[in-house]
């Protein structure tokens, strides 16, 4: 499919962005793992979070959908089916990568994960080596590919320092921990912690506190049930980055971004935009705080100049999702933004630093890239074109923004 894009003329208006994905994924989960029903609305209704009720569906939970709102009846903690086939994770990564942790402690069953071409190459060693440490075993394609089967064990507590900051890994030894004597993880620095606080709210005992070195320290202690009554999804602050960074690029724009998530694990992309001299104004959640629910606010968006910015190691886990329009704002800068230390984006849907680079610098960009980042000299804008999404939606929704941009 093609689309096409003019440059806007006015942009202004109130919207609701969608329900948050991560959220949403997190909610089914651990809603299939509770003892009793759990209510989720607002929840994400896309092929991903899709793919995840299908998968817990497969594992025992009873699924009920009305409109936005979804009941999950689960198994419990320790009652997850083996199914007779594959579990279809599609090309969902969060659901491949958290749901082993769930079936880790399946004493005595297996169960096989596989999904579209896509997941078939993104590893899964990074969540395999933590779990084989607890006890479970995994066997997966050339030792780190889909498909993959998980064989439960009794599980034992561990402290596991992770290699590269990764909320989905740190997920995964999460849960998995639910079933141990007590199991930490050590990130190196702050990823998105919405495990945690769901987990919190659900009743298990989870500690979240920074550590000496300048990362944090997560830890959670055996729990015999979960209650999570009710869940609700915020809107997915990476959804709405696309519509903000159209209301920060697009002249005269002003617009109005209803009940947004702003956990501050999550809000680095916001606090990017601020350095940049952007217009976003918002109650935000204070950096540090940790509870059980996620925060939400109205953001209130508005057109003007900004100024180019680096973007360092230390901040991309908390705005890994939108670097690739941190990109398409360095255009617009005056100055040269850089970006470093994202090396993860080159195993997403796509390689996102060579395909933002090329879609780019086909737009007219001055734009290179790095190992692990880019350097974009900015100020000229864009001239427009064409560019390829090479089947990934956030390449899509940047070439949107950058046709309402461009001249």
């Amino acid at each position: 499919m093609n689309a096409r894009f003019e440059p806007g003329l006015r942009l202004r208006g109130r919207v609701r962005p969608p329900a948050d994905k991560s959220i949403s994924h997190r909610a089914a989960i651990i809603g299939a793992m509770a003892s009793d029903p759990v209510r989720i609305s607002n929840y994400l209704d896309a092929a991903d979070t899709r793919s995840t009720l299908a998968a817990v569906r497969e594992l025992g939970a009873i699924v009920e959908s009305h409109d936005d709102d979804v009941l999950i009846r689960g198994c419990g903690m320790r009652n997850a089916q083996p199914p007779a086939q594959a579990v279809d994770v599609g090309n969902a990564g969060t659901l491949m990568r958290l749901l082993p942790g769930w079936l880790a402690f399946q004493e005595g069953a297996s169960f096989t994960l596989d999904g579209d071409d896509s997941i078939r190459g993104r590893p899964v060693d990074r969540i395999a080596r933590p779990l084989e440490l607890m006890g479970a075993r995994v066997e997966a394609r050339e030792g780190r590919f889909a498909p993959f089967t998980v064989h439960g064990a009794n599980l034992h507590g561990i402290t596991y320092e992770l290699p590269v900051a990764s909320a989905q890994v740190k997920s995964c030894v999460l849960l998995a921990g639910l079933a141990t004597d007590g199991t930490t993880v050590l990130e190196p620095i702050a990823t998105r912690d919405h495990t945690e606080r769901m987990l919190a709210g659900a009743g298990a005992r989870v500690t979240r506190r920074p550590s000496a070195d300048g990362g944090y320290e997560c830890t959670v202690g055996n729990t015999d049930e979960l209650e999570l009554e009710h869940v609700h999804v915020p809107g997915d602050l990476s959804s709405a980055a696309f519509l903000i960074a159209a209301g920060v690029l697009v002249p005269h724009a002003r617009l109005v971004l209803d009940g947004v998530g702003v956990n501050w694990t999550r809000t680095g992309f916001l606090r990017i935009l601020a350095r940049m001299g952007a217009i976003v104004v918002g109650e935000l959640e204070d950096p540090g705080e940790f509870h059980g629910t996620e925060p939400t606010c109205d953001l209130d968006v508005s057109y003007g100049p900004i100024e180019a910015t680096t973007v360092t190691a230390d901040e991309v886990p908390l705005a890994i999702d939108e670097l690739p329009l941190v990109a398409l704002l360095g255009c617009f800068a005056e100055g040269e933004t850089v970006v470093r230390g994202a090396a993860e984006l080159r195993v997403k849907e796509s390689d996102r630093i060579a395909t933002v680079v090329d879609g780019l610098r086909g737009l007219g960009a001055d734009i290179e890239a790095l190992p692990d980042g880019f350097v974009v000299r900015g100020g000229t804008g864009l001239r427009g074109g064409q560019i390829d999404a090479h089947g990934d939606h956030r390449l899509a929704l940047l070439g949107a923004v950058a046709g309402l941009a461009s001249r």
